[in-house]
């Protein structure tokens, strides 16, 4: 394909999946940025309690996804997984209202997170079976974009309720059951008329890259069978492991001045930035490589991490957390391109073990940092997370953009 060629059109269910996805943020992200003044204010619990939320729910999804992208392989049950773990979500996020310990949040929003590990393979690879490999990174790209368009609502919504004293924190949390019905309804829908049998654009291997330079053996889907993992996959576990939890964050920011009550507006501004740069990434993924357009997101989370310890006022919060939506931009999209390059006719098991690997990561990096965090401070851990994906993008700069990531690039 020249570049002059038109751009392929995307098929319908990656443009009903992204709307799903948006309804389903507008609920989830009612809830989410008020996590740390709740579990924090409302039941009393310290800084680890919110690193354990987060690796706890992150780990539970992990060990779901592994199964679900197995199974996601057996095309005839994507669309049951997808509805099934979209329905848990409905019905548990309300409930966080009810409880009255942290532990009691955490094992909800691990129950939740279940729901996310039983939907999210099934949905990534239904997207990489249906869209044409050349429009791989747009079609990631539009999803995760929809995605945080979604998380953008669900903030402004939440401050508006809090605003008008139509509700406390509780009653916000119990509202966010209404936008998650119109959810159900749209996954029925996006599902239907999708890929059963044999075919479709995820059957037959990518098209050979135009500089051929990348190692076969970490483009096999047989990596995917073997005890390592391969070098890409780790690289970006390893981001998973070192980055700031977005609970841990949003403390950050409550400490250095901005109130509760903004919070909610903080965390939909954010959600503006990462859509935006979600659309971005897709398309530089497409045409710089997944790889590149990764390293370049890893560099700038380090720069920031950093900038976030040395932060002094609210305004400066302010700032940081919007440039940091930059990061979720530069590697979400490119990293499920990669994904689906790696799993080639597989894409359920790439995609399970890419959310598993993650998601493990996620675990171990949270609580970590949550214990640094509390025992050190908000700017010793953001230095260590600094430190430690600098390192990163070091490392990678000298070994996994020299290897071409797959596709040469």
């Amino acid at each position: 394909m020249t570049n002059s060629a038109a751009p392929v059109r995307l098929p319908r269910q990656v443009t009903l999946l992204g709307a799903v996805s948006l309804l389903n943020d507008f609920a989830s992200e009612m809830i989410y940025p008020l996590l740390p003044a709740f579990v924090t204010g409302v039941l009393g619990a310290g800084p680890q309690a919110l690193g354990a939320l987060d690796g706890a729910a992150e780990f539970a999804a992990a060990a779901v996804k592994l199964g679900a992208g197995r199974l996601a392989d057996r095309r005839r049950l994507r669309g049951t997984l997808i509805v099934w773990g979209y329905l848990a979500a409905v019905v548990v996020r309300p409930a966080i209202a009810l409880t009255g310990a942290a532990w009691q949040v955490i094992a909800l929003r691990v129950t939740d997170r279940l729901g996310k590990g039983l939907r999210t393979p099934p949905r990534d690879a239904l997207i990489a079976d249906v869209t044409p490999p050349p429009a791989w990174g747009r079609a990631f790209g539009l999803q995760r974009g929809l995605d945080h368009a979604g998380a953008v609502l669900g903030p402004l919504a939440a401050w508006w309720l809090l605003a008008l004293r139509a509700a406390d924190l509780r009653g916000v949390i119990a509202a966010s059951l209404v936008p998650g019905v119109a959810v159900l309804a749209l996954a029925i829908w996006a599902v239907r008329g999708a890929p059963r049998g044999a075919g479709g654009a995820s059957a037959a291997p990518p098209p050979a890259p135009a500089a051929p330079a990348a190692p076969a053996a970490s483009a096999s889907p047989a990596a995917y069978g073997s005890s390592g993992l391969p070098l890409p996959l780790a690289a970006i576990a390893l981001f998973s492991l070192v980055r700031m939890p977005d609970t841990l964050v949003i403390l950050r920011t409550q400490q250095l001045g901005v109130p509760v009550a903004a919070v909610p507006l903080l965390w939909a501004a954010v959600h503006v930035v990462r859509s935006g740069s979600s659309f971005v990434g897709g398309r530089a993924s497409d045409r710089l490589g997944p790889g590149r357009t990764m390293w370049l997101g890893w560099a700038a989370y380090a720069a920031l991490a950093a900038a976030m310890a040395r932060a002094a006022s609210a305004a400066a919060a302010w700032g940081v957390f919007l440039a940091l939506g930059l990061v979720a931009g530069l590697t979400e999209s490119p990293e499920r391109a990669l994904i689906a390059r790696l799993a080639g006719a597989r894409p359920g098991s790439g995609f399970g073990l890419y959310h598993g690997a993650t998601g493990v990561a996620a675990l171990a990096g949270g609580l970590a940092l949550g214990a640094v965090f509390q025992a050190g401070g908000g700017p010793r851990a953001f230095l260590v997370s600094a430190a430690l994906a600098g390192g990163l993008a070091a490392a990678s700069a000298g070994i996994y953009l020299r290897r071409g990531a797959v596709s040469g690039r």
